[in-house]
């Protein structure tokens, strides 16, 4: 929707239900009524009448030592999977470049501060953080992120790093905003993002913007390995030219 609806079309109890269920993603186990009020900045009784409603209809459940959401949550995200093509489009390369290099890709968009892990082959060797479909990153110290932020006009660009509070999740995470604007300019110049042990240590990743046939960008694919096997030269010679060709690929066969 192009024209942003007015306040009255909108559902109040609808946006703090909602609001409530992505409390929880910051809050792994059981929370009180008073940790989710603060998150979502309602007050106690109103976070209580949306916390017993999803109890409700089944998407928490309740004990003695707080709230927490069940399984019948990944039903949102399902339907969006069940609807949406692209990750579809996207796995036989995902899988191809994993053929060719030995190494897990992954495919993400964009959301808020965050990428979204939407399609991945995943190799038998991994990294120590636990990746799948739905997954959530930092955009900022995240190879993925770079690579879809270096597609965007530059003003998005400023809004993202104004917005930014970001965490040093490494002793080589930017932090700083001249830093990764520095990083998201240097992907646009290069046509990949590298991200060199910010997310976690002894891991590094590459990733370069998937584009549709009227050559916007709609998602990222990266490889992320370990720096003892993707030296420079396995980078340069293996990985990143096996993400490219997968790239090129999709852009001749995802419709504008």
């Amino acid at each position: 929707m192009s024209v942003p609806p007015e306040p009255r079309d909108l559902l109040g109890g609808l946006s703090r239900g909602l609001a409530v269920i992505e409390a929880f993603h910051a809050r792994p186990g059981r929370a009180s009524i008073a940790e989710i009020a603060r998150a979502t900045g309602m007050t106690r009784a109103a976070a209580r009448r949306c916390l017993l409603t999803l109890v409700s209809l089944g998407y928490a459940e309740a004990d003695g030592r707080g709230f927490a959401l069940t399984p019948r949550v990944l039903r949102l995200g399902g339907a969006w999977l069940a609807s949406a093509t692209l990750p579809a489009q996207l796995q036989p390369q995902l899988d191809a470049v994993r053929e060719a290099t030995g190494e897990s890709c992954s495919a993400a968009i964009l959301d808020g501060g965050d990428v979204v892990y939407i399609a991945r082959a995943a190799a038998r060797r991994v990294a120590s953080v636990a990746l799948g479909v739905g997954s959530r990153l930092p955009a900022h110290c995240t190879a993925l992120g770079r690579a879809l932020l270096s597609a965007q006009p530059e003003p998005l660009v400023d809004r993202f790093v104004a917005q930014l509070a970001p965490a040093a999740l490494t002793a080589h995470t930017r932090t700083t905003p001249a830093g990764i604007r520095d990083a998201i300019r240097a992907a646009r110049e290069r046509g990949y993002a590298l991200v060199d042990e910010e997310l976690e240590i002894g891991l590094r990743s590459v990733a370069v913007p998937v584009r549709d046939q009227r050559g916007r960008c709609v998602a990222a694919i990266n490889i992320g390995a370990r720096t003892a096997r993707a030296t420079d030269a396995v980078l340069r010679e293996r990985l990143l030219p096996a993400l490219l060709r997968a790239a090129a690929e999709l852009r001749r066969t995802i419709p504008g």
